[in-house]
Formats: structure tokens, C-alpha cells, sequence
């Protein structure tokens, strides 16, 4: 197995913390949050994939254009993100962009250095383990959101 296979394979087992829930949100879920100045379950799922998008252009050199609406300091959740098939959409277009980007990167790559102005110098492969976990993060808030959250008044 390859460096790049190996990462491939650590990249796809992590991110199915939120594969594996998706089949169980339906669009009622989407304006659910835990708290009324949280951020919604809608939101954090455009959060997801604009961010991975995001990772492959300035971590993984993918040319793309990348218009992030849920990051900085104007990112404001007002409930925008409710059409449950778009937000599928765009979540499997950012993990094929992602993918692509991944499986473009040799052995060597992985040892390289990147600097992005996020979260500063690291490897390729401690790049794709910040992405990794930034994933799971929100798929975990998710999980809270679906067992506790209510929907915003």
C-alpha cells in the first residue's frame, strides 16, 4: 500500500462519522441547533463541505473556485441552508473534489510543507489530519444536534 493509499484510506474512515449520518437526517432536521445562538444542523452541513473544498484548493493545489458562506467573520447562521438535496450535492462534490485532490499526491507530497494563514506550517499528511478531525468535529455536534437540538424559534 502507498502513502497515498494509506491516507486515503484514513481520510474515507474518518469522514464516515458524517457519512453514516446522513441517511438519517430528513429536511425537518435542517433548522435544528442546540441552543439558539448555535449554529444549525443545515449550516454545519455546508460548513463541512465548504471547508473541505477550501482544503483541496489551498492545502492540495486543486484549481477551483471556492465561495464560502459559512467561515469569517460575517458567516452569520439565519437559517439559509434548508434544501436537504442541495446540501447532499454539495457534500459529495466536495468529497470527490477533496478525493481527487488526495489521490494527485505522491509519497513525497505528503512530507511537504504548506502555510496557510488557518492554522499556520504543516505536512500535507498533518493537513489532511486537521480536515480529518474538523469532519468529525461538526458530525459529532450533529449527533447532539439530532438527539437533543430544537428547532430555532
Amino acid at each position: 500500500m502507498t502513502k497515498t493509499e494509506l491516507m486515503l484510506a484514513l481520510w474515507e474512515e474518518g469522514r464516515t462519522r458524517l457519512t453514516n449520518l446522513l441517511p438519517g437526517i430528513n429536511s425537518a432536521d435542517l433548522l435544528r441547533r442546540l441552543h439558539p445562538q448555535s449554529n444549525s444542523l443545515g449550516w454545519l452541513l455546508r460548513h463541512i463541505g465548504e471547508v473541505e473544498h477550501l482544503f483541496a484548493k489551498n492545502v492540495f493545489g486543486e484549481p477551483i473556485e471556492v465561495r464560502a458562506s459559512t467561515i469569517g467573520p460575517m458567516a452569520k447562521d439565519h437559517g439559509q441552508f434548508i434544501d436537504l438535496n442541495a446540501l447532499f450535492v454539495h457534500l459529495e462534490d466536495a468529497h470527490r473534489v477533496l478525493r481527487t485532490a488526495l489521490e494527485k499526491q505522491t509519497d513525497v507530497d505528503w512530507e511537504a510543507y504548506i502555510e496557510t494563514r488557518e492554522f499556520g506550517r504543516k505536512t500535507k499528511a498533518e493537513a489532511l489530519a486537521r480536515i480529518s478531525t474538523h469532519t468529525a468535529w461538526h458530525a459529532g455536534q450533529m449527533v447532539l444536534i439530532l438527539k437533543y437540538g430544537t428547532m430555532a424559534d
